[in-house]
């Protein structure tokens, strides 16, 4: 018991004495009471938690790889007139939804008639030979279905959704508006005037004019390289005949897929297409391509234009649409990039991902996170039937306009000139695998992402692979594709701001074309309009 002497006084000992099977600890706890004690244990293990908290809080538990969705492969079939019906069963809930395409868009427009396509697709819901637009609207309405109508550069479509017990009257009504829509004249003109007020409107914002410029400028020479949506003189310009011809050009079985997603079984859904689509003609149509010329423009006064400009001594184009009012600068920058087909869609989708994808990218850690010049920074990656275009965009101060373009191009060199690390690999290739299934979440999304494949001869089990091909990817493979079409030193730059605020260092980039805004017309090839002759000789 020598050991335990400094535990003696106080009448310790004695308790000590009384008890001597107890360990030291034991006996050094016991006098204190079993309260206090407690208490001390208590202190002890909270601590403990708090500090497993901390460690919790500063290593997050490892989250699982997302599980790759499956797509069910969709039954086709062709029908007699060549309308290929695709059906992908879905019974979860029932409605029903049809979305029918026409495999030609915005790139088919009459090259006096840029919009077309768009006004075609516009109309389709606004009167048939069977129905008024207000039937229309009533019938749709009545059974709490919804009904849309649109076009793309590729393609151009309708779409109704119905609970399954209106499936035959959503079967009646597509096919009522996709063949039989008669271009009335008031509802021509109605539609004309709302086209109109809107291409107004877009013209005053800055970023609707960098995206318009740029792609006019990045597709010159292609059947995209007009603005897809129209002009004001062609707007004003078209008439119900010209939709017609366009109509009857366009529309036909042979050049159409049907997709049938929902609660319903795919031999009902071919009967029901056989049915309503059935006696579709393919008589009417003659060639669906674009017959302009490469550089031809949409204006007929147009060729007595200047011609657009080439790259300049840089290989760098510059443009800037000078908008005195504006407060901030749209900055646009990229390259032409690939068509859907392309065998390097895969290791692209990844880079554009890293670049100025969605969630955290090397442009918005830049320009947003690191210093503060923008609310956001993104970048595009567009791809059509024959070509594409790979884009970053942002939207900053007037004063840090060439500061913010300037970060913008060291990204893009960082990414062509050095590969990626692994881990954004990985991280990237979990993040699209993941998102996949929003996606695929609604009937919408699940036929329209089935058209995209059958539209570009893509194989029906694409998306059920697509995680397969990601993870397939080394970062040799992605940087190789991003080298081979990423060109920050001979990209297209459009700037859209007042110019005063940053003229004197913009300069530095190489040769820059300065076009004011209020002179902006997408329908001429160097994007200017005439100027008034009695305003004397374009400076």
């Amino acid at each position: 018991m020598n050991s335990l002497s400094p535990l003696r006084g106080l009448g310790q000992h004695r308790w000590v004495r009384a008890n001597p099977g107890l360990t030291p600890w034991a006996t050094f706890y016991r006098p204190f009471g079993a309260r206090a004690f407690g208490a001390m244990v208590l202190a002890a293990v909270t601590v403990l938690a708090t500090a497993t908290a901390v460690a919790a809080r500063d290593y997050p538990p490892d989250v699982p790889q997302p599980k790759p969705v499956v797509v069910p492969t969709p039954a086709v079939k062709t029908l007699a007139n060549g309308l290929e019906v695709a059906v992908i069963e879905r019974h979860s809930l029932p409605v029903v939804t049809l979305r029918l395409v026409v495999k030609v868009g915005g790139e088919a427009d009459p090259p006096q008639f840029p919009g077309t396509a768009e006004l075609v697709a516009g109309l389709l819901d606004e009167g048939t030979t069977h129905r008024t637009a207000q039937q229309i609207a009533a019938a749709i309405d009545q059974v709490g279905g919804t009904m849309d109508t649109g076009a793309d550069w590729d393609n151009s479509w309708g779409q109704v959704s119905v609970l399954t017990d209106h499936t035959e009257l959503g079967f009646d009504l597509l096919s009522d508006i996709v063949i039989h829509p008669t271009f009335a004249p008031a509802e021509v003109a109605r539609i004309r005037q709302q086209a109109l007020s809107s291409l107004e409107v877009m013209h005053e914002d800055p970023s609707y004019l960098a995206d318009a410029v740029f792609s006019r400028l990045e597709f010159a020479g292609t059947p995209y390289g007009h603005p897809v949506d129209g002009t004001l003189e062609s707007v004003r310009r078209v008439t119900p005949p010209d939709l017609r011809q366009f109509h009857a050009r366009t529309y036909f079985p042979a050049n159409a897929i049907l997709a049938v997603v929902g609660d319903i079984h795919a031999d009902e859904a071919f009967r029901e297409a056989e049915k309503f689509f059935g006696a579709w003609s393919n008589t009417a149509q003659t060639s669906v391509t674009n017959s302009s010329k490469p550089g031809s423009s949409s204006h007929p006064d147009a060729a007595a234009g200047a011609q657009a400009p080439g790259p300049g001594s840089n290989g760098r184009e510059i443009v800037v649409i000078d908008k005195p009012d504006a407060v901030q600068t749209e900055i646009r920058v990229g390259n032409l990039g690939i068509a859907r087909s392309s065998p390097d869609y895969y290791a692209l989708t990844v880079a554009n991902q890293i670049l100025g994808g969605p969630a955290t990218n090397r442009l918005f850690k830049a320009l947003r996170s690191q210093r503060g010049l923008t609310y956001g920074a993104s970048s595009d990656l567009i791809s059509l039937r024959s070509t594409g275009t790979w884009r970053a965009k942002t939207s900053t101060r007037t004063s840090e306009t060439v500061k913010s373009l300037d970060l913008v191009l060291d990204q893009m060199k960082r990414l062509r000139d050095h590969p990626i690390a692994g881990w954004e690999l990985e991280a990237t290739e979990g993040y699209l695998t993941g998102h996949m299934a929003l996606e695929f979440e609604t009937s919408s999304g699940i036929a329209e992402h089935v058209l995209d494949l059958m539209i570009h001869n893509l194989p029906l089990d694409y998306w059920n692979k697509f995680p397969e091909h990601l993870q397939a990817l080394t970062t040799q493979e992605v940087w190789n594709a991003t080298r081979q079409h990423l060109d920050p030193d001979r990209a297209l730059v459009v700037l859209v701001g007042n110019l005063s605020g940053f003229d004197k260092d913009l300069k530095k980039l190489g040769d820059v074309r300065v076009i004011p805004a209020s002179r902006v017309d997408l329908a001429f090839d160097n994007l200017e309009a005439p100027a008034p002759a009695s305003a004397g000789k374009s400076q």
